[in-house]
């Protein structure tokens, strides 16, 4: 196990600024997700920490030893890439015990190492095996397996599960999630993949070109977004946004067609916000305890098995809403429905950043959905 510790870290690649003046400490053990859209800098930022790629600025630290300017072979780490990079013509046990071959260990080490970690990643009846005789996620286990016969003291794992199907990327999840509980390793993992990052992380790095929005658990990220960008990019459907605008009496006031949404705030806030909600703390009204305090009409319904997201058209403006009860709902149908004052939260739409969560019901106004207050 290995403390990582990126201290004002700068990276340009051809000519480019990739990553700016970066701090990151990552804990012994933890499993720490890079998350972020295409081209945002978390892959880049990998391969630096591999030493893949050379650093402009700032240091990194593995284990308390600076390794910014070490050899990625001296650096105590193991890489598992997005396309296996296995040797076709070796066997599975070969490719397993190349790295540690290479490092000159002992035979009787080595097979023991390949041994423990076959038996882990369930390949011992596989070992005498070519790649081409296996399937996808089979692959991907030899690859992590190689990683782990070095008992390297940082796993790093760059989009391993993209190339697989959605079956094999759920139990392949499932057992990196146990690997990890096993080895209590530390790992640094990138993605793109929301899933993966909320089913896997002990926290997650979100990142937008090149910076870190925010740092949290997957808890932290999901339910206090720091912006409009982290509140947007997770969750399927992502977050619902509605702008408006705060009045002179404290009141923030948005058009939801024949009715107006109003929010009492007890902090100072710009003329202008955006109020967020998740889609799982809209309610249609029907069910329990739900009368349907703004009004809309259905637009699309997605089946996803065992929930259905419901997508309802108000005041021109589309908000999408998780059903988990069996009710029939069909385009064109008027309905009225709720929404969680404890669970929205607010943005500044000039820069994005959080202003307050949750609010909770007071009175009601002659607005339908009544007067709230923010925490």
């Amino acid at each position: 196990m290995a403390k990582v510790v990126l201290h004002n870290l700068s990276i340009t690649l051809g000519g480019n600024q990739v990553i700016r003046e970066l701090d990151l400490d990552i804990h012994d053990g933890e499993f720490l997700v890079l998350l972020g859209p295409s081209g945002c800098g978390k892959s880049t930022l990998l391969h630096s920490i591999a030493g893949l790629n050379e650093v402009a600025g700032g240091s990194i630290a593995i284990g308390g030893v600076d390794m910014t300017g070490v050899d990625p072979s001296r650096r105590g780490i193991g890489m598992v890439f997005q396309s296996y990079a296995l040797y076709p013509t070796m066997t599975v046990e070969k490719n397993m015990s190349f790295g540690a071959r290479i490092a000159g260990l002992p035979k009787t080490e080595v097979a023991a190492r390949v041994a423990r970690a076959a038996e882990m990643l369930q390949l011992t009846d596989y070992l005498k095996r070519k790649p081409g005789q296996l399937s996808g996620g089979q692959r991907q286990r030899v690859a992590i397996g190689r990683a782990l016969v070095r008992e390297a003291a940082v796993l790093l794992f760059d989009e391993p599960l993209s190339n697989l199907d959605a079956k094999l990327r759920a139990q392949l999840r499932r057992e990196l999630k146990l690997l990890h509980q096993r080895l209590n390793a530390t790992i640094i993992y990138v993605t793109h993949d929301q899933v993966e990052a909320m089913t896997l992380a002990s926290r997650i790095v979100v990142m937008q070109a090149g910076q870190v929005q925010q740092i949290g658990t997957p808890a932290e990220v999901y339910e206090r977004p720091a912006n409009l960008f982290v509140a947007g990019f997770l969750g399927a459907p992502s977050m619902n946004f509605i702008a408006g605008e705060v009045d002179a009496y404290g009141f923030f006031r948005a058009d939801a067609g024949a009715r107006s949404l109003y929010v009492k705030l007890r902090h100072d806030l710009p003329r202008r916000a955006v109020l967020g909600v998740r889609p799982e703390h809209i309610a249609i009204a029907g069910a329990a305890g739900h009368g349907g305090a703004l009004q809309g009409t259905v637009a699309l319904v997605e089946p996803m098995g065992n929930h259905q997201v419901v997508w309802i058209d108000c005041a021109g403006r589309q908000l999408s809403c998780i059903v988990s009860e069996q009710r029939q709902f069909a385009p064109g149908d008027a309905v009225g429905f709720d929404i969680d004052a404890a669970r929205v939260s607010l943005f500044d739409p000039d820069s994005g950043k959080a202003l307050s969560y949750g609010v909770d019901a007071l009175e009601t106004l002659a607005a339908p959905i009544g007067a709230l207050t923010l925490d």
